[in-house]
Parts: structure tokens; sequence; C-alpha cells
């Protein structure tokens, strides 16, 4: 939580892609704020069938969640297809999933969340939304730096001193497992938030939605199959 904190929040706007975690971290702040409004980027991802699983996962998280459903508000959209054409990577291109010369792998968009919180906290700004919801995470660190703490704790600042105004960036996931955030949904919605997440969110990064897992739909064998899949497999297993 950024330092900037005041307290008490009631508002939240969660940064919505329509894959797992960011499922969870909706139904996450639908437990803790009055009211809720969702964004999507639109950023070329060659994965977009998560652009058009978003209204349907909403819709599932509402049902799994009845008696939080009327906290959930707006769902927003925003085009950044310029700039993911600027940080070309094996999200946004053909190209193959590997380690680069730095050490990353080519799925990092350079600069992807810190683009995302901008515009997030501009569209919070506009809407009177006090606090901004990211499922970025470090203990399933997938080699990205702009998903560290420390990271979005600066952007936090930055914001705050660019808005003149404090920026709350919430990160509930940040220091789970996998495991332990297929848990973190059964607890707040059991078995139907669950079922939701397996049926309607989309995590995979080749965009495959004809193969059905027990975790969900995917190729099963790309870095982000892989990781809802065991993650999954330690959470189930006795």
């Amino acid at each position: 939580m950024s330092a900037f904190d005041p307290s008490p929040q009631t508002s939240a706007l969660v940064l919505f892609s329509g894959g797992q975690d960011s499922a969870t971290c909706l139904a996450w702040a639908l437990q803790r704020f009055a009211r809720v409004e969702t964004v999507g980027f639109d950023y070329g991802q060659r994965h977009r069938v998560e652009m058009a699983q978003r209204p349907l996962l909403r819709d599932a998280i509402a049902g799994a969640l009845p008696h939080l459903a009327a906290r959930l508000g707006r769902d927003h959209v925003v085009d950044l297809t310029g700039y993911g054409r600027i940080a070309e990577s094996a999200l946004t291109a053909d190209r193959a999933i590997e380690m680069d010369a730095r050490g990353l792998p080519t799925t990092f968009v350079p600069g992807r969340n810190l683009i995302f919180l901008t515009a997030a906290a501009a569209l919070a700004d506009r809407r009177g939304l006090e606090v901004l919801v990211g499922g970025m995470c470090e203990t399933d660190y997938s080699g990205y730096p702009d998903c560290r703490r420390e990271t979005l704790d600066a952007m936090a600042k930055a914001l705050s001193l660019g808005l003149d105004k404090p920026v709350i960036i919430e990160t509930p996931l940040m220091w789970l497992t996998k495991a332990e955030t297929w848990d973190l949904a059964q607890r707040i919605g059991g078995e139907p938030l669950v079922e939701a997440i397996i049926e309607d969110s989309h995590t995979c990064y080749q965009g495959d939605r004809s193969h059905r897992h027990a975790w969900g739909y995917g190729c099963g064998e790309c870095p982000a199959c892989e990781l809802r899949a065991a993650g999954y497999v330690g959470w189930r297993a006795p």
C-alpha cells in the first residue's frame, strides 16, 4: 500500500484484463469497497481473446457474488494499440517466447504496468475513484520488473505528485503464490467464483480457448498456462 494512504476509502478502479489474477482482484475489491469500476487495456495483444472474455467474466463474477453485485459499476476500455506497436514483444508480435539478452522473457512488454497505471490514475481521477487495484505479483515472478512492489511504490509516489492528490495502488496478490490465489478466490466466493474463473477467465499467451483443462482454457504449454496449471494442482492437492 502506498504511503499516501488516506482512510477510509470507499471506491476503487480495478485493472481488469480478464485473466485469473484480475478476476480474483475484482472479487477482492467488491468485498472491500462500496463502489467498484473496472478498466481494460487493448494494447494489440495477440491473446486479445481476453478482451472478448472481460464482459463475460465480469457478469460471471457478479453472478457468483450476488450479495456484492450491486457494488459493481461501469467498465471502461482504453485503446493503447499505438503503445503496443512501440513496445513490441512476444505478446504483441509473432515472436518466440524465450529469454532475451537481458535475461528477461520476450513476453515482457516494456513499461506496460507503468502505462496502465498512468491511464488508470487519470480515469480514476475523473471518475472520483480513490484506489487502484492491480493483480501484480512478486511471488510467482515471471521476470517482469514492473510487477515488483518497489516499482509500484515508486509509481504511486510519482502519480501522487503528478496529480497533486494521494494515489493508492493496492496489490492483494503481491505475496501470494498461484495456489494461494486460487485459495483466495475460494475463500471470497466459494466454488461458484472458482468455477467462474475457470470457465470465463483467460490467461493463455497463445489465446487458445479450444482446450479446456481442469484449471481453465489454454494451450497448456505457454508460461502463463504452466503457472496457472501448477498453482491449481498445488491448491487442489490434499
